[in-house]
């Protein structure tokens, strides 16, 4: 009894009840229109007249579900009250193509057509099967109009057959009402399910948070890390002249206190962008965060030597540039700096040109393999996700006795538009 009683059952019949509801305002419609062909007032009690409005209520029912708010309010009812198993997912959202809006309408016009005809046999069907099957028990209902006794049935032993009658009356209205339900269930994710372009649509919303989660974890590893490595070599470095030589100690405690106060700075730029939609991330960037007006106070704090020469005019730098720069820039002293130790100089250039950025890093090879630190070595990773999600290159590796870093990043984006 459960495929026909059970909880399942139960939700679908009740959809298409709901389906029936829908349905009537279209019928009431089509009443209209079939009665004005007609000279008498017929209307509700010919068969015929009632299939012809029926027929034309059905067109007007795909015509309003062509609307795209129509297609969530559908998934909606469907979600609640078809039981669709797990894995055939539904829908979300308005239907923006015309492949969802046609989807869509099929699904309605075949939800309130089933339901109308379920529910036309739900109001008509279930009194009379009721009064069927009480038929040996009270004289007053065989008496009533609507149960027409014929004589046959005022033999005794066809009489007591009448309960059987009535219970095989609602049997196969439950019958119905499942078959028709499973129907819809079946039909569900193949009209409601989304659509090739829905798919499309949802995987470049999926690629773009994971574009946006990539970039905060870039700025973190860029930011925190620099931060760390600068502040623990300078802590170290004055830990061991700390009794020797008090001007360096503090030197060193004013650069911690300007890197800690930098990175708190940045910090907030990328919570900032936390706390946003992903969609307006994306739109809008995020904060600006730091560009390259700030990297004369990245190398002065930065726990190495820098001798950097810049060529060309920043100003010219488009702000989504000038960031990657600084960043890139940040990243590279922050390897410096882990692998080369604090003394170890690094040569710095920059040079704006007409159609890119180029930064040029030159920095000591360490005496020994830096050791592997687990999680560690995407620092260079990020440079080169950095670099190509801007439409340029970058290169690292031994030149002349040390270590080159070098990125070329495009000032404007192909086709004419800035980054």
């Amino acid at each position: 009894m459960t495929p026909l009683l059970g909880r399942r059952a139960r939700l679908r019949w009740l959809h298409l009840i709901l389906g029936g509801a829908l349905l009537m305002p279209y019928f009431l419609v089509g009443t209209v229109i079939v009665g004005s062909y007609r000279t008498d007032a017929t209307v509700f009690s010919s068969l015929v007249s009632q299939l012809a409005a029926f027929g034309l209520a059905l067109p007007m029912a795909a015509v309003t579900a062509l609307f795209p708010l129509a297609r969530p309010l559908s998934v909606a009812a469907a979600r609640a009250l078809c039981g669709l198993p797990p894995d055939r997912p539904l829908a979300d959202g308005p239907a923006r193509t015309r492949q969802a809006r046609v989807r869509a309408a099929l699904w309605y016009t075949l939800h309130v057509a089933l339901g109308g005809i379920v529910s036309g046999m739900t109001l008509a069907l279930t009194p009379f099967a009721v009064g069927v099957t009480v038929l040996p028990f009270s004289g007053t209902v065989r008496d009533f109009p609507v149960i027409d006794v014929p004589e046959a049935l005022d033999r005794p032993w066809l009489l007591a057959l009448a309960p059987l009658a009535g219970i095989a009356m609602l049997a196969a209205l439950a019958c119905c009402a499942a078959a028709a339900g499973m129907l819809l269930a079946d039909r569900a994710p193949v009209l409601l399910g989304p659509t090739p372009d829905d798919r499309l649509a949802a995987a470049e919303r999926r690629a773009a948070a994971l574009a946006v989660r990539n970039r905060l974890a870039r700025d973190l590893h860029d930011s925190v890390g620099h931060a760390l490595s600068a502040v623990t070599l300078q802590a170290g470095a004055a830990r061991r002249v700390l009794d020797s030589d008090p001007e360096f100690v503090r030197e060193a405690l004013t650069a911690i206190e300007e890197t800690t106060r930098r990175t708190v700075g940045e910090l907030d730029s990328v919570l900032g962008l936390l706390r946003r939609d992903a969609e307006d991330a994306v739109g809008g960037g995020g904060p600006a965060g730091p560009g390259l007006d700030a990297l004369d106070g990245l190398l002065a704090h930065c726990g190495v030597p820098v001798a950097c020469t810049a060529q060309g005019d920043r100003g010219a730098v488009p702000e989504a540039v000038a960031r990657e720069a600084y960043r890139i820039a940040q990243e590279g002293l922050s390897n410096a700096l882990r692998h080369g130790g604090r003394g170890a100089p690094v040569r710095l250039r920059i040079t704006v040109r007409t159609e890119e950025l180029e930064i040029v890093m030159d920095s000591p090879l360490p005496e020994r393999p830096p050791p592997v630190r687990p999680g560690g070595g995407h620092g260079l990773r990020g440079i080169t996700e950095r670099a190509a999600l801007l439409g340029g290159r970058t290169g690292a590796g031994p030149h002349d006795g040390g270590w080159r870093l070098t990125a070329c990043l495009p000032l404007h984006a192909p086709g004419g538009e800035r980054p």
